[in-house]
């Protein structure tokens, strides 16, 4: 089977979400961030980077984080500090990236794409931790126990029957 690519993922989204919940995907150039609908444009844009699927898969999944307050915010009002965490930093860093990288994952199992652990801080050397990983896969065990949220559900089911792929399995996610 191909590779799944953001051409196929784009409009998957944007038929799901655009008039339901007023969002689209939008492929960027550069670093991606979450822009709520304005004046000038009338709907929320989830926008990836450089037009890679992780990073599409990765951003799709904060968003599905936020909750309705958080999506009337640019970057729904979270702090970032970038490349270039401390230890500390880092830690603080992992603590809220659990749930995203959880839903990341699920979706992309789902696409048949190839899930990596993002530590996000390249030029400090401090690579996601194994008690990070951890973390991560206890979520996506538990959200396979217990269910999906409604987004990351939708749009797993969508990628699984756009790529032909069978329904999602807990044995499937290991370290």
């Amino acid at each position: 089977m191909k590779e799944p690519n953001v051409d196929e993922l784009i409009p998957l989204f944007n038929q799901l979400f655009k008039s339901s919940l007023n969002t689209i995907l939008v492929k960027g150039d550069d670093e991606p961030i979450y822009l709520p609908a304005d004046q000038d444009n009338p709907h929320h844009r989830v926008i990836f980077a450089h037009g890679f699927y992780a990073s599409a898969l990765h951003e799709i999944a904060h968003w599905c984080v936020a909750g309705p307050e958080r999506r009337k915010l640019e970057d729904f009002g979270y702090w970032y500090k970038p490349d270039g965490r401390t230890a500390d930093e880092q830690a603080e860093f992992e603590k809220v990236e659990i749930r995203p990288q959880a839903f990341e994952w699920l979706m992309s199992k789902a696409a048949g794409h190839k899930f990596n652990f993002s530590a996000d801080n390249l030029s400090s050397d401090i690579g996601a931790s194994d008690s990070f990983k951890a973390n991560v896969l206890n979520t996506v065990h538990e959200l396979l126990e217990n269910g999906l949220p409604e987004r990351v559900g939708i749009l797993v089911e969508a990628l699984r029957k756009q790529r032909g792929r069978p329904p999602l399995l807990k044995e499937e996610f290991c370290l």
